[in-house]
């Protein structure tokens, strides 16, 4: 299956986000990708700790940050995973949300953050709960042969996460991520590399790259990992780009078979 991760820039136009992200699935789908990664809030990003652009910037997922691409989806016969939006939820909060359409334009999944990043990064302080509510359930869904287990940017930190997923005989993680460039340089890779190895599984992780509203410079160098934990592909660190790869699943059984009593 041919894949393609999307790294992009997205600001606070929320328009302008999603006709440029519009616009590379389109490209992507040229270059005969079947299934298509965005990176996390790649409709919206902006500073949510002004409730009244959290609200604004929130909808539902039938709202038109997920409504954009389900034509696409129909008329190519490819899968979307959008790495997250922020999906409306109860007393002025969101849901950091992962979509999944399916090769039919049906949304057949949604996974809402579990872990929110808190954190000081610098002299600024960054925290996602002041504005986000927790998701409560790890979810996986099936694409073609594989079986996916999703999760957003800070759970990449979590193992025992990637390890029920690996308990449900996932092949597959996708990590859509914000990661920014100080935590980047230290342990994108790193950690990237330790969920694919441990796990035996791909790791497909879109992130976004350039600075946002609140000054917070996103780390880029998307990546594609095979399930022995090699880089596949690697996207820059500041353009916008999109990066392919094919995964097979004879890769995911060969490593396992190497390595049988990992996965039980």
């Amino acid at each position: 299956m041919k894949v393609a991760l999307l790294q992009l820039c997205a600001g606070r136009d929320k328009k302008e986000n999603l006709s440029l992200a519009l616009a590379m699935s389109q490209e992507a789908i040229a270059g005969r990708a079947e299934f298509i990664l965005l990176p996390e809030v790649f409709n919206f990003r902006g500073d949510l700790r002004d409730k009244e652009v959290l609200e604004k910037a929130a909808e539902k997922i039938s709202g038109p940050s997920v409504t954009t691409f389900i034509p696409l989806a129909k008329k190519h016969k490819v899968s979307f995973l959008l790495g997250s939006m922020i999906e409306k939820a109860p007393l002025s909060l969101a849901y950091n949300t992962s979509v999944f359409i399916d090769s039919r334009g049906e949304v057949t999944a949604k996974y809402r953050k579990m872990h929110l990043f808190d954190a000081i990064i610098g002299d600024r302080i960054v925290r996602e709960s002041d504005c986000f509510r927790k998701g409560r359930h790890p979810v996986t869904v099936n694409i073609g042969e594989f079986r996916a287990g999703l999760s957003i940017c800070y759970d990449l930190r979590f193992p025992d996460l990637y390890q029920n997923y690996a308990r449900r005989r996932v092949d597959l993680l996708t990590v859509p991520s914000c990661f920014t460039k100080k935590t980047g340089e230290a342990h994108w890779e790193t950690l990237l590399r330790a969920r694919a190895i441990e796990n035996l599984s791909y790791v497909l992780a879109p992130n976004q790259v350039g600075i946002d509203a609140r000054g917070m410079q996103a780390y880029g160098h998307s990546m594609i990992i095979s399930p022995w934990g090699e880089v596949l592909a690697r996207a820059g660190a500041e353009a916008r780009e999109i990066i392919y790869g094919d995964i097979d699943i004879k890769e995911v059984k060969k490593a396992r078979a190497i390595l049988p009593g990992i996965i039980k």
